[in-house]
């Protein structure tokens, strides 16, 4: 490559991994076709589940916005694939302990699994930071634009980033999108900026901003200050030769690293496409994808049992007069701005008994009829949402029994409503593991030779890629808002520093300026892109 790859062009520098070995003309047919198979499998899947819910289309208008969704969707992995190729594979290519053609597949693969093993927890935990009332009608114009806004948001900055070989969050970029939609939703509607808006995901990122460079860079420090106190083997902390690798103990270190930090990333970034693409099926096929229609037998019981217990703890039903409607309308602002109201509990009451109401009268949710489909899970994802912010609310002041039965019936709601489809793993699958295989070269050059004035040692490389896995698990252990992004490369300066190698302040810098600028930034493109596709569809 060229451009803002400096240095990767021409004859390749003493000691410098050969970057440049590719796929291969097998790889390539094999990496195309993969492509088309998924493509296939991905419209079949639809075309599918679509007939098996009994969908008869009227329009193929929804279909096709449905197609230029998902492939913006499943684009954004793609670009987070090989965006953060990094993170895994630069120490690996540096020390020569894997070829950078090997490496780059090796990750993409265990992005692979990393995606398929995920559980999808987070993916509706992004979902969750959408505004409510875009969720509700996530199928209408506002919806799409929403969608489209903050994806493209996301692509557009990520591949800024990477164009100029900086290494910055693909989650950062994300919530900065999802927050820039919010805003300016916000201000289309006569409400504050601040309104409607999850600020705590802000802030963990401000907190992310502080605490991953320090981490980083102190541990990695740290880490390689005790090896060599500890591991008294000069060629660990030599130059690589040209081609030779690290001892068979620093190698199997490195891999072992470089497979987990691709796993975590898979399981973890790989489910927030996924959210996204729920949310969009919901929006054009709500038939086939808004409720769970593969739940056993057992769970109507189950649900009953939860809905009376839940209705119980939260008292007797409101007043006389207050309806399904109100008590929707009281619990979606809730949702919204956050502020209990005696109200709140109350109207929670009556969505619950509702909701209980609905889903019995059909027997079960496959075959709860199309008409029905978009109100029955509308109103069963606000009573979860909201039991999830009562939990958190102070003001509430639920006792420990309230907040088990509700628990539980949230349990309830969330099986029948958040469920991911095989097809729509395997789609982010591809779209991640395919996406590290290519275009990983800028910011691996970025991490490999430009942060440090020396190459990257053995120990180096280890104790870097060390702190970033460890980080990985200690943060979802912990809850700390760290990214591995920043951890790893402040690691690598970090692991200079403590060898007194030198820093190259430049690429440090620029490295700050993109870490800092990256919520702003898509806040601020996916805010105006918003504005803009919603005046066009208005």
């Amino acid at each position: 490559m060229s451009g803002a790859a400096s240095g990767v062009g021409g004859s390749k520098p003493a000691g410098r991994p050969d970057l440049d070995r590719g796929l291969g003309r097998v790889g390539m047919i094999a990496f195309v076709g993969a492509i088309a198979a998924a493509v296939a499998y991905v419209a079949w899947s639809i075309y599918s589940d679509a007939a098996a819910s009994g969908v008869q289309p009227t329009t193929y208008l929804p279909f096709v916005l449905l197609f230029v969704a998902l492939l913006i969707a499943l684009g954004f992995e793609f670009v987070n694939g090989f965006h953060d190729t990094a993170n895994a594979v630069a120490t690996v290519i540096y020390t020569n302990a894997m070829p950078a053609h090997a490496a780059v597949v090796w990750s993409g693969f265990f992005n692979f699994l990393g995606v398929l093993v995920s559980s999808g927890a987070v993916a509706f935990g992004i979902v969750s930071l959408l505004p409510v009332e875009l969720i509700l009608k996530v199928g209408s114009n506002a919806g799409f634009a929403m969608v489209f806004a903050l994806l493209i948001a996301a692509i557009v900055w990520n591949l800024a980033t990477w164009w100029f070989g900086l290494p910055s969050s693909s989650s950062h970029t994300l919530i900065g999108s999802i927050i820039g939609v919010g805003v300016a939703n916000a201000l289309l509607h006569g409400k504050s900026g601040t309104s409607g808006v999850d600020w705590g995901k802000a802030t963990e990122i401000g907190q992310a901003l502080l605490l991953s460079p320090l981490i980083g860079f102190g541990v990695a420090a740290l880490l390689l200050l005790a090896m060599k106190v500890l591991v008294r083997n000069r060629a660990l902390y030599a130059e690589p030769k040209d081609g030779v690798p690290p001892p068979w103990w620093i190698r199997g270190l490195l891999i072992f690293t470089c497979t987990g930090v691709s796993f975590a990333h898979g399981s973890n970034d790989g489910q927030k496409g996924m959210g996204l693409i729920m949310l969009i099926l919901i929006g054009t096929v709500p038939t086939a994808y808004a409720l769970n229609r593969a739940v056993p037998d057992r769970y109507m019981a189950e649900f009953h049992a939860n809905t009376v217990a839940a209705a119980g703890v939260l008292g007797a039903p409101a007043a006389a007069g207050t309806t399904p409607a109100q008590a929707r309308a009281t619990i979606t602002h809730y949702i919204a701005d956050r502020k209990f109201t005696p109200a709140t509990l109350p109207a929670l009451g009556v969505l619950i008994r509702d909701v209980d109401v609905q889903v019995s009268e059909y027997g079960s949710l496959a075959k709860v009829p199309a008409a029905a489909v978009g109100n029955i899970r509308n109103d069963m994802y606000l009573a979860s949402e909201a039991i999830r912010w009562l939990g958190k609310d102070k003001k509430a002041a639920l006792p420990e029994a309230s907040t088990k039965a509700l628990a539980a019936y949230k349990g309830s709601l969330d099986a029948g409503t958040r469920f991911i489809p095989t097809w729509v793993k395997v789609a982010v699958a591809l779209a991640l593991g395919l996406g590290t295989m290519v275009g990983w070269k800028r910011i691996v050059v970025t991490v490999g030779e430009k942060i440090g004035k020396s190459h990257l040692t053995y120990a180096q490389g280890a104790s870097a890629e060390l702190v970033a896995m460890g980080t990985i698990a200690g943060a979802d252990m912990l809850g700390l808002p760290v990214s591995t992004t920043h951890v790893l490369s402040s690691g690598v300066a970090g692991t200079m520093a403590a060898n007194r190698s030198g820093l190259q302040m430049g690429t440090i810098r620029n490295l700050l300026m993109a870490w800092v600028l990256t919520l702003p930034a898509s806040i601020l493109l996916s805010g105006g892109l918003y504005l803009l596709f919603h005046a066009l569809v208005a």
